[in-house]
């Protein structure tokens, strides 16, 4: 009996995925554990392994095929002793074709029921005259002489200032006046569409048009979101790192005979992550009418590859040792780059952090990553005139900036998580102790 194989669920969250390449075609034999496919997901490329063993009859899905729901037939495999030419290819059954007849019946139903509705708007359309001469702006003594002479001040145009129906306007009208017809008709061109923002144009400029991965189109659905539904508080900090940048020194020196070799990126997790569980307030999400706390700090830690921006997570931060730190974050930036993450790797963390002190940018404010409830954004350290011990003096100093939600966290509780973050930074034995 051939086999139906499914478009997988490779996350909790998968919906749809790209079918990015076939590793088998029709004929192959495969095995069960044997890798048939690679499938993108929004945030990485993922294998697909056999689970039975049989010959591949039919590929029902090309390989480069984008939005292949979850559950969808991608494939049959014939079962041994089965003729591969005898198989016909299995079918989603009855299931998937049952709406649309239903949704062809169900459609006219509903123009047929509103067509009563719309021939009844116009009936009561003229009636209302007395709450349509409210809205209109006129002058008291415009309002008197119309009242006078049985006018329709909806139906006069006014010459005045902002329209505004005044004495003259009025003298001049006859009652009767047909004028109001202009007014139902004001409404209809409201359908009129009005571009896109998100509407190309390209202006008659030279260009070329790259189709979105799906893992971009993840990053804008996302970011947007969070703009539009989340309220963002900034908080920023200066921070002297000399004393940071002495102790990574001391630790590379001493940890040299492993193989390690601390980033000040790591150091930076370990900060955040202990300033979270110093300040518990901020190491929360924001769930409706519900406050989720959390227990443990897990840092998602933005890494640019070619395709985006993915989130891996350092579990439980502000536990680990640094040298671990830095060995993990290693390793999960190397798989993040070839799109080899599982999913439980880059899904979740309770806060984020964001580095661009690289490309020496001083000072930023990042978008916050839903449903987390807060990010840090670190900038560039730098020589700066900076006042120690009431001397000025040349120091390393960089500035950090907090974005919050500010339905789930309160500013003088972010103050108090930029405040413990700053000392974690420039007395730094704390974080190895």
């Amino acid at each position: 009996m051939p086999i139906a194989i499914k478009m997988p669920a490779l996350s909790p969250t998968m919906e749809e995925g790209t079918l990015a390449k076939w590793l088998v075609k029709v004929g192959d034999s495969v095995s069960s554990g044997d890798i048939m496919a690679e499938i993108e997901t929004d945030k990485a490329t993922m294998e697909f392994e056999a689970v039975d063993e049989g010959v591949i009859a039919h590929i029902q899905v090309e390989e480069g095929t984008e939005g292949v729901k979850v559950g969808t037939i991608i494939a049959t495999l014939a079962e041994d002793g089965e003729e591969v030419s005898d198989v016909e290819p299995a079918g989603d059954g009855a299931s998937a074709p049952a709406p649309a007849p239903a949704e062809k019946d169900e459609a006219p139903a509903e123009p047929a029921k509103a067509e009563p509705r719309e021939s009844a708007e116009p009936a009561r359309t003229p009636a209302p005259a007395a709450s349509s001469g409210d809205r209109v702006i006129a002058s008291p003594l415009a309002k008197r002489i119309a009242e006078q002479k049985g006018l329709d001040l909806s139906a006069i145009k006014g010459s005045g200032p902002n329209g505004r129906i005044v004495k003259a306007d009025v003298e001049d009208a006859k009652p009767g006046a047909a004028a109001p017809a202009p007014a139902p008709s004001a409404p209809v061109p409201s359908p009129t569409p009005a571009p896109a923002p998100t509407e190309a144009q390209d202006f008659g400029i030279p260009h070329e048009v790259e189709k979105l991965s799906g893992m971009r189109k993840t990053i804008a659905r996302r970011l947007t979101e969070s703009k539009q539904q989340v309220p963002h508080i900034y908080l920023t900090v200066d921070i002297r790192l000399d004393a940071l940048l002495k102790l990574r020194s001391e630790l590379n020196a001493a940890l040299q005979p492993q193989g390690v070799k601390l980033s000040v990126n790591d150091l930076m997790i370990k900060a955040l992550g202990k300033s979270l569980e110093a300040v518990p307030a901020c190491n929360v999400q924001f769930a409706g009418d519900t406050m989720l706390k959390f227990k443990r700090a897990d840092v998602s830690v933005a890494v640019s590859i070619p395709n985006g921006l993915i989130t891996p997570i350092v579990t439980d931060a502000g536990s680990k040792a640094v040298s671990k730190i830095s060995t993990e974050m290693k390793d999960l930036a190397t798989r993040a780059k070839d799109g080899k993450l599982a999913p439980e790797e880059y899904q979740g963390g309770t806060a984020s952090l964001s580095n661009m002190g690289m490309f020496g940018i001083k000072q930023f404010e990042a978008v916050i990553n839903p449903p987390q409830g807060m990010i840090m954004a670190i900038g560039a350290g730098d020589k700066r005139p900076y006042v120690v011990d009431d001397s000025l003096q040349i120091a390393s100093v960089m500035s950090a900036t907090g974005s919050f939600d500010h339905r789930a966290i309160d500013g003088a509780d972010g103050a108090q998580l930029m405040k413990a973050f700053k000392e974690m930074i420039e007395a730094p034995l704390g974080l190895v102790a």
